[in-house]
This record gives C-alpha cells, sequence and structure tokens, in this order.
C-alpha cells in the first residue's frame, strides 16, 4: 500500500518514480506551463492549483516561469489524475495478545487474636491478578481495492514542429502512489515533492521513493511561491 500508517509517526507515503532526461536538459531554465489534462479545465481553479504545485516545485530545481511577452525556453505539459479501481490481495499483520493467570503464592495473613490479645495468624493461597503479553504477529489475507494517483511532467522545445521532426522532449518524470484513496487532490501535493529530485534527471529506470507528511519537500511545494 502507498500509505502506512505507523504508531505515533506520520503517516508515510510510498511513490514510484521514472524520469528521463536528453543530455544538455539543464540548459533550458525557463518555462510555459499547459494543461494536459483533458478532464480539467484550463482556467479551472483545481489546474491552477495544480500548476501552482508545480511550479514550486520547478523553482526548487532552479527554473522560473516565462515572463509575459517571453519565449520560454520549454513547455511543461501537466498530467494528472487517478487510474480505475484495482482489487488486490494483501498480507496484513498484527500483533496478539493473550491474558497470562497471575502467579499463586502462600501468604501468611493475620486472621484474629486469642484470649490473650495476641495475633493469631493463618497460611492462605492468594493469586496476583491477571496480565496482557505480547505473543507474536497474527497475518492473513485481505482483498483491498486499490487506486493509482498519477503526475506526469514533460518537457518539450519551445518551437513549432516541422515536417518529419516532431519537437523533441527534452525530460519528463512520472509519479505514481498506489493506495485505498482515490482522492488525487490531497494527494498531489506529495506527487509533485516526489518528482523535485528528478526533473531534468535520467533515473536509469523505476525507483520506490519514501515520503512522510512532515517531508520538507511536501511542506516546500504546499507553501508555493
Amino acid at each position: 500500500m502507498s500509505a502506512l500508517l505507523l504508531g505515533g509517526c506520520a503517516t508515510t507515503h510510498e511513490l514510484k518514480v521514472d524520469s528521463i532526461a536528453k543530455p544538455r536538459a539543464a540548459d533550458a531554465i525557463s518555462y510555459e506551463v499547459r494543461n494536459k489534462n483533458p478532464l480539467v479545465a484550463d482556467d479551472s481553479l483545481r489546474f491552477k492549483e495544480a500548476a501552482g504545485f508545480v511550479k514550486t516545485a520547478l523553482s526548487g530545481r532552479g527554473m522560473y516561469e516565462a515572463p509575459p511577452n517571453t519565449k520560454a525556453d520549454m513547455i511543461v505539459d501537466v498530467d494528472y489524475g487517478v487510474g480505475p479501481p484495482k482489487v488486490k490481495q494483501e498480507m496484513v499483520s498484527e500483533p496478539v495478545y493473550v491474558t497470562v493467570p497471575g502467579q499463586v503464592r502462600m501468604e501468611r495473613i493475620q486472621v484474629g487474636t486469642d484470649s490473650q490479645g495476641r495475633p493469631v495468624y493463618q497460611t492462605v493461597t492468594v493469586q496476583d491478578p491477571p496480565s496482557t503479553q505480547f505473543a507474536g504477529f497474527r497475518e492473513y489475507m485481505v482483498t483491498v481495492t486499490v487506486y493509482e494517483k498519477y503526475l506526469k511532467l514533460s518537457a518539450r522545445e519551445n518551437k513549432e514542429a516541422t515536417e518529419g521532426r516532431p519537437v523533441q522532449e527534452i525530460w519528463t518524470v512520472d509519479v505514481t502512489s498506489e493506495g485505498e484513496s482515490r482522492d488525487v487532490r490531497k494527494h498531489l501535493p506529495i506527487l509533485v515533492a516526489a518528482s523535485i529530485d528528478y526533473v531534468g534527471k535520467d533515473s536509469q529506470g523505476q525507483k520506490t521513493i519514501r515520503l512522510k507528511d512532515n517531508a520538507s519537500d511536501i511542506a516546500f511545494v504546499k507553501k508555493g511561491m
């Protein structure tokens, strides 16, 4: 699962990141953000929020949005969303506790006095209160429905395609997170934060990373520019 709740700690999110970059990708530093999600309008608050997260992340890589009437080095296409539900089997482990009877012991107690006022004692059997002890873990399979939240950032040269020569991509970053929640808006800052270290870089294949809710990169993305 993508989110693991650790007792007394922040939630840890597991994400998959895959990125590629052309040589000299770092030379392109100014950009224009465009929407590639057909389900979200370009002028919607949802996309403006997503674009704000992405711009903040890109600023962390030394990039900046091209000013008006200035040609940007690249176009950064932003696509994000949630995939269809998937049913999967997961192993669940939970602690097992057992009640242990208290220790039985003999104790000498006063049960009265004799005719001369002297204490009379008797040995009796007593038992201490029961205690609860950890006995190990119990593992079992459960069926859960999960959703894949995704973010794709794709930077391409800011020029028109010519016949036979498509516009070249400069770099791409794909981030996914799988879990029972389908709230992509809630997870978007986490997805964007996971992309920061891979913008303009080649990950050499898919990487698995983990981010806690209180990670500095997530706070940076949420704070905005």
